[in-house]
């Protein structure tokens, strides 16, 4: 306990808070955070090879059986959390839910403002599908709101797995359930940045499968292992960075479904696109207003303030305030 007349201790054993309210965090806290946060990465990795199979990953038996891995790994994870809370002695006063970002305060904007600023930095790679696609718009409209479209993806393995488990599963587990134990040994900024290694990293196993089928050279996929973990680390700081400032679980999925979705832009088809002026106008537009917007359409004031996991933080930072 820290002696301090300005610090009160709360009912648990070690944890204080200032007499402004001002959270202080027990001695210890990082090493168990990092070791838990470290503990769920590898249990969320390891359950994709509980199964013993000499089939590729994209075949549907393999994603059917990681499928259900995954969710049994997923529906335990709040109980990392909620023990990590117990041997800390953390007690915020958000509900553990509400701390990982299920609740009902701010969510309309949750789901929309987060998705539209993810699409805005791909303006240039829409336009660029848009003028690329053989269909009319008209057409394209059909399309989305034909139920036969929406069945065939709902059969596609490939499709659920990108689209809905892997973006539901990867952000409870890597955003919603480590930030709220990164936060509180951390800044916010901080835990921006350190939580999306355990997410890089984890995403390693891909070399695995490639070495195993032998899917190119050693040094090929040596370059794409870094490069995937470079892209994914800096993807898990940008879906961090929303969950902190929303406080909301639901604008991180959508936008890991939609980046899945568009995949990492095609630049080197935009070079050589015949309209390149008018498409690489677009990728810069797309990237200016981005940065123009990240900070107003993820402000907190549209979520409720402050932010439940922003509660947690141990000094006062600017990503938790309007």
């Amino acid at each position: 306990m820290v002696e301090d007349d300005d610090l009160t201790p709360n009912f648990m054993s070690n944890q204080v808070w200032r007499g402004n309210g001002e959270f202080v965090p027990p001695d210890g806290i990082c090493w168990v955070s990092v070791l838990s946060c470290l503990l769920l990465a590898c249990s969320y990795v390891g359950s994709l090879y509980v199964w013993r199979s000499d089939l590729p990953r994209d075949h549907p038996a393999v994603i059917k059986r990681r499928f259900t891995s995954v969710l049994i790994v997923s529906a335990v994870s709040p109980v990392f959390v909620w023990a990590w809370k117990m041997y800390t002695g953390v007690m915020p006063g958000p509900s553990l839910l509400a701390l990982m970002g299920i609740r009902f305060e701010g969510l309309i904007p949750a789901i929309i403002l987060p998705l539209l600023l993810t699409m805005v930095l791909f303006v240039g790679p829409l336009i660029q599908l848009a003028m690329d696609c053989p269909w009319g718009f008209i057409d394209g409209i059909r399309v989305t709101f034909d139920p036969w479209f929406w069945a065939l993806c709902l059969s596609d393995m490939r499709w659920l797995r990108n689209q809905v488990v892997a973006p539901l599963t990867e952000e409870l587990v890597f955003r919603a359930c480590m930030l709220p134990m990164l936060v509180p040994c951390t800044s916010p900024s901080t835990a921006i940045f350190t939580c999306p290694l355990f997410f890089g990293v984890a995403h390693f196993h891909h070399v695995i499968e490639l070495l195993r089928f032998r899917q190119g050279t050693l040094s090929g996929i040596f370059l794409a292992a870094v490069f995937q973990f470079s892209y994914t680390a800096v993807f898990g700081a940008y879906t961090a960075f929303i969950f902190i400032r929303t406080g909301h679980l639901v604008g991180p999925v959508l936008c890991h479904s939609f980046c899945n979705h568009m995949g990492f832009p095609a630049l080197g088809m935009a070079l050589e696109h015949p309209h390149r002026l008018t498409v690489l106008s677009c990728y810069l537009l797309g990237v200016l207003l981005f940065l123009l917007l990240l900070f107003p359409l993820t402000d907190p004031i549209f979520y409720g303030l402050p932010t439940p996991v922003c509660t947690l933080a141990s000094v006062p930072s600017s990503l938790c305030v309007s």
